[in-house]
């Protein structure tokens, strides 16, 4: 599908170097949208920059890490010196590492919740302020965040990465109070198994094999299919909020 209201939106799209994150910018770029791509990769999110200003799209590399506030800072002014306000900002950027509770991995708690949860209000916080100012002057503004159906189905030794994804998906009910009134749309979309480098953090044998045969039962959502669902839910009319979806592969109980 092509979205023709993207075309003059100016957008943020955190987790560019890979899978959703660099599937929602370059379809976003291909209707018409400027696309800052933050990533820690910067090999990556430059080869994509290449491939899109070779289809004609406009894009910025900028190197960050969320889980830092300071590179957070330094990436949104980088992105305000090129580009100006943003009026549409999608928070991909996460990290899945399942394990049982009992083995305590308080290293993987703490990448997964700085990273899904507190790299995500970072991200929110350097552009709060561009979102109200466009809805202000009359201009679509959309805040996404991307979470998972993990936010609400148990999967047995996900259980850090299943709370921070209903933290996220309850930061954006909660936002959405804050925001709403001042014209502002936040959506929350959760993909369940969708073919990305997720799975590939992964350091449970067990859980890996698992995974696998998920993949090898199911045929998974694509990265494109979940950028595709992003792009139509930013493009709808500025007085349509769809809040909350949730997107599966057709075989996905």
């Amino acid at each position: 599908m092509s979205y023709p209201a993207l075309a003059a939106r100016t957008a943020v799209v955190t987790g560019a170097a890979s899978g959703m994150g660099a599937a929602t910018a370059r379809l976003l770029a291909a209707n018409g949208a400027r696309v800052a791509l933050l990533a820690r990769r910067t090999d990556r999110i430059e080869a994509l920059v290449a491939e899109i200003a070779a289809a004609g799209g406009q894009a910025l590399a900028v190197t960050a890490d969320i889980t830092d506030q300071d590179s957070v800072d330094a990436a949104a002014a980088a992105v305000h010196d090129a580009y100006g306000p943003v009026d549409l900002v999608v928070n991909n950027a996460g990290v899945m590492l399942p394990n049982p509770l009992a083995d305590g991995r308080i290293d993987e708690w703490t990448r997964m919740i700085d990273t899904n949860l507190t790299g995500a209000l970072r991200v929110i916080r350097a552009f709060t302020a561009d979102l109200t100012a466009a809805a202000a002057d009359g201009r679509t503004a959309d805040l996404v965040n991307v979470s998972s159906i993990g936010a609400h189905v148990v999967f047995p030794d996900y259980a850090v990465y299943g709370a921070t994804k209903a933290a996220l998906t309850q930061l954006s009910t909660a936002l959405r109070a804050e925001l709403g009134p001042r014209d502002v749309r936040v959506s929350a979309v959760e993909p369940g198994l969708t073919d990305t480098e997720l799975g590939g953090h992964i350091d449970n044998p067990a859980l890996r094999e698992q995974l696998g045969g998920m993949f090898a039962a199911i045929p998974a959502l694509t990265a494109e299919d979940v950028a595709d669902l992003i792009a139509y839910t930013v493009s709808r009319p500025r007085h349509v909020n769809l809040r909350h979806q949730v997107v599966l592969p057709t075989r996905q109980a």
